[in-house]
């Protein structure tokens, strides 16, 4: 038997159960592909139960503002997927309905090759193979690839060969078949050797190289980044401002952010020698992809309200809720109410 029929006889027996597998729908694939994104299926799978109650087509979630697509994407970083998706579906509500080309999709904001062919194989059947971490693994190993990953010869080698060996009448299937087979069998750590049924046939497992592929190209390195955030509390208003373009959290909504080096103290406004000002926790490590933020928080009262830039926003406490918020804020808000 050839692998793209193991594949597919794999997937018959074994591929995830997911709500969105049960519909053919471009909007609820797309959805589920972009939350996908860099979440895991157990965390993802709420968020797009979400989305879909409360933005249900195209049109509705088009039709919502981008604080309203922010707060609902709390909680699953990278944010900027979250405005790419609510700027898309103002390109498809505009277009008048889903593009069926993988060229149309790929068009999308926020969309790249990987997501083009997942949504197109998936909803329309097109014929376009996906590669991603687990189709670079499963690959990898089957065939003994030792290109590296992430460069644009591998992008190349192994979408051609995800390409050759993608069926015609299932491709959909195939695809979601490789990225189950990559996360349940041939996994990255402690693979399911024993009862592969790819196994006769792996030459990584074949030459003992299964932990050594696929190879894999060294990433940026992680910077540390030092925060101390002041939440401030004025007759039961408190203080809050968007973050701005060109660095992480973008349009989020934060309050008093002292930013500084490792071991240095806070540079402290003049403002805070004229209320109380009590720490709440320190030595807060909070993980982004390749950025370590370490911070520290504390509690302002004052019955007069400081002196702020012009970019801050009195509101209500009880209002709060009502702005998207990066985690690390939320921890903060965790540990005063």
């Amino acid at each position: 038997m050839d692998f793209t029929q193991i594949i597919l006889d794999w997937y018959d027996a074994f591929g995830r159960d997911l709500p969105w597998r049960h519909t053919h729908d471009p909007y609820a694939v797309w959805l589920s592909e972009i939350i996908l994104q860099q979440t895991r299926i157990a965390q993802g799978t709420a968020y797009w139960e979400r989305f879909m109650a409360r933005f249900p087509d195209v049109q509705s979630l088009s039709a919502a503002s981008e604080d309203e697509v922010l707060r609902l994407w709390e909680g699953l970083g990278y944010y900027s997927r979250a405005r790419n998706l609510h700027a898309a579906a103002k390109q498809i509500a505009a277009l008048g309905a889903f593009p069926r080309t993988f060229e149309g999709i790929r068009a999308l904001k926020g969309i790249g090759d990987y997501t083009a062919a997942a949504i197109g194989s998936i909803a329309f059947g097109l014929p376009a193979a996906v590669v991603d971490g687990n189709v670079y693994r499963v690959l990898g190993r089957h065939f003994g690839i030792d290109t590296p990953i992430g460069t644009t010869a591998a992008a190349k080698q192994f979408g051609a060969l995800a390409q050759s060996l993608l069926p015609q009448d299932r491709p959909g299937d195939f695809n979601q078949g490789m990225m189950d087979f990559g996360a349940m069998q041939c996994t990255p750590k402690n693979p399911v050797c024993l009862t592969c049924p790819l196994a006769g046939n792996c030459v990584a497992l074949n030459t003992g190289r299964v932990s050594l592929l696929p190879v894999k190209k060294s990433g940026p390195a992680v910077t540390d980044r030092y925060f101390t955030y002041i939440y401030l509390r004025c007759q039961g208003e408190t203080a809050i401002r968007r973050r701005g373009s060109g660095d992480i959290w973008q349009g989020l909504w934060e309050p008093v952010l002292l930013e500084h080096g490792a071991g240095a103290a806070p540079p402290w406004p003049a403002w805070t020698a004229c209320g109380t000002l009590t720490e709440l926790r320190r030595g807060v490590r909070h993980a982004l992809t390749h950025r370590i933020l370490h911070a520290g928080f504390y509690l302002f009262t004052s019955d007069e309200r400081p002196a702020l830039p012009g970019d801050f926003r009195w509101i209500p406490e009880g209002e709060l809720d009502r702005y998207a918020k990066p985690r690390l804020f939320e921890t903060l808000l965790e540990a005063i109410f």
